[in-house]
């Protein structure tokens, strides 16, 4: 038996008053999803352990059936994994997103969207004013980074861009949670500061204003840690070979300590103008090659950030007019048969702009198995389903159970 899990990230939501009380899911035209549905079994997934923050960091590690308590080591160490970045001893990571403050407030977490080039410019630039000796940057993509501290202590309150916007960025900045972590909070807000005098000058920057873009005049460092201890799928499932296929490097990362082979695809932006057959056609390939496959895909998470529910609704026919639809029709060529499991990591509901801990649907077809009686995917009908509600690593030993 091979397998493959299709992510659709915050992909769930709310009912929306402007789609006639529907949410973007109920709302969507998604014919392959609803056979999956009808093919399979569903539930609902508690993909938020308590305690912890609803961040697809979190969710889609407990989704692989990771406990967090053993291996949370904040997002920035995941993305340094997936970038090639090492983690050494006695230093953190983390996420550095490039933002755009307008009038003393955090106006969006992304700067606008801001291209891979435009940023790859402006963090080499600020590896050059203001890194070098304990503070480091990586550039990633779009507007996803990483900055390694030298001597940190992950001990910090920070705050998600993405979690605050219009909100003032004072107020926001960086806090310890112990009396080791003063100095480390100090740093780091230092770097704040002084990236919002360096990079509102800068040409890039300059441009994007003249074309009427958002400029990226802040970075936005959170979710630190130091390097995770991770088991791979072979050690904790037997799972003799695997591939993950995303745009971004969290899942990248994880898929990388989860001992998955990356794979990239041209064109795969983590936007609604990903390139969804080129994911399709990656994960069937690799379907031939491997036991199992990860496919993550971003777009409705950034629609939901951006409160963008016609948005998000397109996201989700793509996903299923051109991912689903030709992976499903290549299966008889798969030389074995493939368990399909479908679901989002966490909620993004456009109302709020940001993530939430409620349960998301999901739907796990095995060839063979009795179907339940649900034969639509969405939030609602899930409920009804044959798995009920589970909870962390009851998805994966689920997914993987004879």
């Amino acid at each position: 038996m091979k397998y493959i899990i299709v992510l659709g990230d915050g992909m769930a939501d709310e009912p929306i008053k402007e789609l006639g009380g529907k949410t973007p899911l109920q709302a969507a035209d998604k014919p392959v999803m609803d056979m999956i549905a009808a093919k399979g079994k569903s539930g609902m997934l508690k993909s938020v352990p308590e305690g912890f923050k609803p961040g697809s960091e979190v969710a889609n590690l407990s989704i692989l059936g990771y406990d967090l308590n053993e291996v949370f080591e904040g997002r920035g160490s995941l993305e340094a994994a997936s970038m090639g970045v090492p983690i050494e001893d006695g230093e953190i990571a983390m996420r550095c997103n490039l933002i755009c403050i307008e009038d003393g407030k955090i106006k969006n977490h992304s700067a606008g969207h801001i291209s891979d080039e435009e940023a790859a410019e402006l963090i080499g630039f600020l590896q050059k004013e203001i890194g070098g000796v304990d503070a480091n940057f990586f550039a990633g993509i779009s507007y996803r980074h990483l900055l390694k501290l030298k001597g940190g202590d992950k001990r910090l309150v920070c705050t998600p861009p993405h979690d605050v916007p219009g909100q003032p960025f004072g107020p926001l900045l960086v806090k310890p949670a112990a009396e080791e972590a003063v100095r480390t909070a100090e740093r780091i807000n230092e770097l704040i500061l002084a990236s919002q005098q360096l990079l509102p000058g800068h040409p890039v920057n300059l441009k994007r204003i003249s074309q009427g873009k958002d400029p990226a005049n802040s970075i936005w460092p959170w979710s630190p840690g130091y390097r995770p201890k991770m088991k791979t799928f072979s050690e904790l499932y037997g799972i003799r070979s695997g591939a993950v296929i995303s745009a971004v490097d969290l899942i990248k990362g994880i898929g990388v300590y989860a001992g998955l082979k990356p794979i990239e695809v041209e064109g795969a932006t983590g936007l609604f103008d990903t390139n969804y057959e080129g994911k399709a056609e990656a994960a069937i390939n690799a379907l031939k090659e491997c036991d199992f496959v990860f496919l993550h895909v971003e777009a409705s998470d950034e629609a939901g950030h951006e409160g963008d529910f016609m948005l998000k609704k397109k996201t989700i026919e793509f996903l299923d007019h051109r991912i689903l639809k030709p992976l499903v029709e290549a299966l008889p060529s798969i030389p074995d048969d493939v368990t399909v499991a479908l679901l989002p990591d966490h909620p993004t509901p456009c109302r709020i702009r940001t993530h939430s801990s409620d349960a998301v649907p999901f739907v796990i077809w095995k060839p063979g198995e009795e179907p339940d009686n649900v034969t639509v995917y969405d939030e609602s009908s899930a409920r009804n389903g044959g798995y009920g509600t589970i909870a962390g690593h009851d998805f994966i030993e689920t997914l993987f159970k004879k």
